[in-house]
């Protein structure tokens, strides 16, 4: 198989050698067109063999991207707070929606449902209260006695008294709804001027969120109300990148967090009994990488005991948090290797590049992330200046997970176009494509990064046949056993076949 593939590329080097031997001073056309096609085959899907229907799309799609290029405004030109209105009138954007994108194998526990589901359907239930915080963010309980004063916070208000007593309840609403999400219509560039800043505000966001969705009752729906952003965007599988907190009842009795994981697990059979056609989740235990290496190593062992507990539910253990002021992967190594050490299994799916520091001991995440035998790389922003990673993630099949709109939005690249996965693309590297913390963004599930992936990253290069090779490598490179994937690109082709045909006709 692999002599096959390489056939093509010995004829066009055999053509290049004879036309430099030659000393032709005018190239040769055949030469030029050789080379062309041999670069298209290189690039993600570019070896897919597309039928008859699906070229039919291609073509309509190449229309359509044509088109999307010539725009004045082109979004991924644009920071996608002020672009978002451009793309949802986008029928690329359109198509996409509608378009099977198999899994999202990078995403954030509470970061799953638009704030305005929140504010509408969580702060008007009895018993909720809220405090201004000193740096100027909110924070939630609820609450079946008055709670105890919070540290650095005003006194607690009842949300349902403070409402009979304010004057105008939709500025009150938009006020909190602006504190649980990043997007603002208000220039981004102004409002979030630099990394620091943008941090310091997303870091805000989720406390401030924290108290509404680690109530037990609301912990629930929550969830639920996650897994169906996702179906509806036609996203079949979820792999969550999820803390385990303790949650909380209102009396302010916590669970442990086996308690939460198998709430996961209930509520993620109730959504399939409801959507049988929904492949499935799995979670990814994290923790926070500003611990000390006593936590982390408590934490360690309790991912071990979790992973016994929960062995098809749960898929493996990463660190979250900032990681240019985290703890680098190399800090907590001894941690980190004790599941190899005892013989365990504990699959690692480490955060690793998201940073533009080169050289510093953050930038070094990437190669340690390796030798820790990570099963992807969250972000790898960094990878195009590490070619000895870059290399080990190819052959090892290390997926790299890119998250377009979030690396925008955290002030990592300006212009999609320039976005280092542009390169990863081009060269077939093991790529997926997730959404991070779409809700923090004001984004759908998927599509709206896709959509960023493949106009942004492909330009007018890519066609249906990388779109197909991304969804394929969602479900490739998930934490399924090999059988389980099987059957998972099995129903997934089948979508894609319906969706084929109901587009090109």
């Amino acid at each position: 198989m692999a002599a096959r593939l390489q056939r093509p590329l010995v004829a066009v080097l055999c053509l290049l050698l004879y036309h430099l031997r030659s000393g032709l001073t005018v190239p040769d056309p055949r030469l030029r067109e050789a080379l062309m096609k041999q670069e298209a085959s290189m690039q993600t899907g570019g070896r897919l063999v597309l039928n008859d229907a699906e070229r039919r799309l291609d073509a309509l799609l190449f229309k359509m991207k044509q088109e999307e290029i010539m725009k004045a405004d082109f979004p991924p030109t644009v920071h996608f707070f002020q672009a978002r209105h451009l793309i949802n009138k986008s029928p690329i954007y359109n198509l996409l929606q509608k378009m099977p994108k198999g899994g999202a194998l990078h995403v954030h526990d509470f970061s799953m449902v638009p704030a305005d589901w929140l504010v509408k359907n969580v702060t008007y239930l009895p018993n909720c209260y809220m405090c201004c915080t000193d740096n100027r963010s909110i924070r939630f309980i609820f609450s079946s006695q008055w709670p105890k004063p919070l540290l650095r916070c005003s006194p607690w208000m009842l949300l349902e008294k403070l409402r009979a007593e304010t004057t105008n309840v939709t500025e009150l609403d938009n006020s909190i709804m602006g504190n649980l999400t990043l997007f603002t219509y208000q220039d981004p560039d102004s409002v979030y001027p630099s990394q620091d800043v943008v941090w310091d505000r997303f870091e805000q966001a989720f406390g401030a969120l924290w108290g509404l969705v680690t109530y037990a009752p609301v912990f629930r729906d929550y969830y639920y109300e996650g897994l169906s952003e996702f179906y509806k965007d036609n996203v079949m599988y979820v792999e969550l990148r999820a803390l385990l907190p303790q949650i909380y009842e209102l009396d302010g009795s916590t669970h442990d967090t086996a308690f939460t994981l198998k709430t996961y697990q209930e509520v993620t059979r109730r959504f399939i009994a409801d959507h049988p056609d929904f492949f499935g989740v799995r979670v990814i235990f994290t923790v926070n990488r500003g611990v000390d290496l006593s936590v982390m190593t408590s934490v360690v062992e309790e991912a071990m005991k979790l992973q016994q507990l929960f062995p098809d539910f749960m898929a493996g253990f990463d660190l979250v948090g900032r990681e240019d002021s985290g703890r680098p992967l190399w800090f907590f190594r001894e941690a980190l290797s004790m599941p190899a050490e005892r013989g365990v299994t504990l699959p690692f799916f480490f955060h690793a590049g998201e940073t533009d520091l080169q050289g510093t001991d953050v930038d070094q995440n990437l190669l340690d992330s390796l030798l820790l035998n990570t099963s992807r790389i969250g972000h790898g922003f960094a990878l195009p200046r590490h070619p000895v990673a870059k290399d080990i993630s190819r052959k090892k099949g290390v997926a790299v997970e890119v998250c377009p709109i979030s690396n925008q939005v955290l002030k990592l690249v300006r212009d999609l176009r320039n976005h280092p996965a542009a390169a990863l693309m081009s060269e077939n590297h093991p790529v997926v494509i997730s959404s991070d913390d779409p809700a923090m963004f004001g984004s759908s599930g998927l599509s709206h990064d896709f959509y960023e992936a493949f106009v942004g990253f492909g330009g007018i290069s890519s066609r249906l046949g990388s779109l197909k090779q991304l969804a394929i490598n969602s479900i490739r490179y998930s934490s399924l056993s090999p059988k389980l994937q099987e059957s998972a690109l099995a129903l997934w082709q089948k979508r894609w076949d319906k969706f084929v045909s109901e587009n090109t006709v």
